[in-house]
């Protein structure tokens, strides 16, 4: 039977009047053909059918009839499902989901959440799961599960208006959302999968992975395996909340982001892990690297954003796409490569940056200022993982993590003004002697020596192999008193400008089968 026939998708079912109260325990017909056709798919490991109902008509329902109520709750559900234990936690998976997207959850909520993944997670790592279910709920598992710890931290360090009932709840769930708790359970996913071990096996060809997009065609359960992998980029990117960017970055090293991967299949997997990698990159001050993952990822979202208009997490996709344009523009401003940049993203950027970027290249009071509302608006939402003091008085601590690592990288940005002068006579010049450069820039030749070596040491970075690489443009090296400037020539990309031409063409011929239609 194809989704797209069921009883709930047709619209003919009566919606529950506004004003009526919520009944936690009234199941609408619609709802229960859902969860019973929905664990039928599960049992009979029908990933298509079960892609559509969870991709297509849980969104359905939620906008016809859960607009702003919860769904029924799991207890009321249970009997058209023989009462399954698993069923019963995936559901309420995506109950809290719905909660959290459409309403203001409770203290009480968030800890009941919390107990749910603690469950939901311990029976695939310590039961047997035997079903198959699509990449794209499994991303959405960990993806929640990040948000929903992110959420209560923030929640949790809003103190002032606490009341006395929530201040006891807090104190007496603490190992709720928990931080090692939270990163026990990626990192227990991310070992009991064995997923480092068999992507490595698939470089050596042995076992394939990426090729069959996690699915196992010999019917085996994709939950742990693509659950671990998508746990790497959880770690990434709880790590990158608590400004612990080199974990991060290695945490994610088992996944080749050069190359397409199963993180790629799913379009929100996709966009967080280049997002987070490139956001790590630039605090690192690996300026190349973040210039060239968000240029891609950009140009991908630029040519892919029209065919998930429908998506429910379209939104969240042109919100991303704006802040990763927004780090982007500070990357260059720090590192100005424009030639790593493609046309379409560049063009994209100099329209909604061009005068910002101009203006941070002053590196005074108001290019600070301009550096402050860019990182402000792109960078993630941090947290502070320690509970908060319980005591009077109480005060707000949920800006602290963020004001932090606002002052880590203004810091930054000031260092680099002694830089700009530096860089645009070494741009000039293919050779200059140390006393005229001195004299150029109004300091004695030891403090110009020591802003040389400072210049060195900001525009090289460790990668993640322990290797020294250089973000510069233009580079020197000092010959007794003189300096000789190497400018970097990077190599024409002919590939680029012939893949550009054959798109045109194919939109011109698309163009002219149109007219021949008409």
């Amino acid at each position: 039977m194809a989704a797209a026939s069921y009883e709930y998708e047709d619209g003919g079912y009566p919606q529950q009047p506004d004003a009526s109260p919520y009944d936690p325990n009234f199941v609408p017909d619609s709802v229960k053909s859902f969860v019973v056709h929905l664990y039928r798919h599960i049992r009979e490991k029908n990933v298509y059918e079960i892609h559509q109902m969870y991709e297509t008509s849980f969104q359905t329902l939620s906008e016809r009839m859960f607009k702003e109520t919860p769904w029924p709750s799991v207890d009321a559900v249970a009997p058209y499902v023989d009462n399954d234990h698993v069923f019963y936690l995936l559901y309420r998976e995506m109950w809290f989901r719905h909660l959290y997207a459409r309403l203001s959850p409770t203290l009480r909520q968030r800890i009941d959440s919390w107990d749910n993944y603690c469950s939901l997670f311990q029976v695939v790592l310590h039961g047997v799961v035997n079903m198959q279910l699509p990449n794209q709920w499994l991303w959405d598992m960990v993806d929640e599960f990040v948000y929903q710890f992110q959420a209560f931290c923030q929640y949790r360090a809003k103190m002032k208006n606490k009341t006395a009932e929530e201040i006891a709840l807090l104190k007496q769930y603490d190992q709720a959302w928990n931080v090692y708790g939270v990163l026990n359970f990626l990192q227990a996913l991310v070992e009991k999968s064995t997923i480092i071990q068999i992507l490595e096996r698939e470089k050596e060809g042995v076992e394939e992975f990426t090729a069959t997009d996690g699915y196992d065609y010999s019917g085996e359960s994709n939950v742990l395996k693509v659950l671990g992998y998508f746990s790497m980029i959880g770690l990434l990117r709880v790590h990158c909340l608590l400004g612990d960017y080199h974990t991060g970055l290695k945490c994610l090293r088992p996944i080749d982001i050069m190359q397409q991967g199963v993180y790629t299949c799913v379009i929100g997997s996709h966009i967080t892990t280049i997002y987070h990698y490139g956001f790590a990159n630039l605090m690192l001050r690996r300026y190349v690297e973040a210039i060239h993952e968000f240029n891609k990822i950009l140009l991908y979202i630029y040519k892919t954003k029209q065919y998930h208009q429908k998506s429910s997490q379209y939104e969240q996709i042109l919100k991303k796409n704006e802040q990763m344009y927004a780090l982007l523009a500070i990357s260059l401003s720090l590192c100005p490569q424009v030639k790593l940049v493609e046309e379409t993203v560049n063009s994209q950027l100099r329209e909604k940056y061009g005068e910002k970027m101009d203006r941070m290249q002053r590196y005074d009071d108001e290019a600070f200022a301009l550096y402050d509302d860019l990182f402000s608006y792109a960078c993630p939402k941090f947290i502070t993982p320690a509970a908060p003091s319980f005591e009077e008085p109480l005060v707000n601590c949920n800006q602290d993590a963020y004001r932090l690592q606002l002052k880590l990288f203004l810091y930054e940005v000031k260092q680099q003004q002694l830089l700009a002068g530096v860089r645009t006579f070494l741009k000039v010049y293919s050779t200059i002697s140390l006393g005229k450069l001195a004299n150029y820039i109004e300091v004695d030749e030891p403090t110009l020596r020591t802003i040389l070596m400072t210049y060195k040491h900001k525009t090289h970075a460790v990668d993640s192999d322990g290797k020294i690489t250089s973000n510069a443009d233009v580079d020197f090296y000092i010959d007794e008193d003189m300096i000789r400037v190497v400018e970097s020539k990077p190599a024409k990309k002919y590939v680029d400008y012939f893949l550009r031409q054959i798109v045109k063409l194919e939109g011109i011929m698309t163009d002219i089968d149109r007219i021949k239609l008409e």
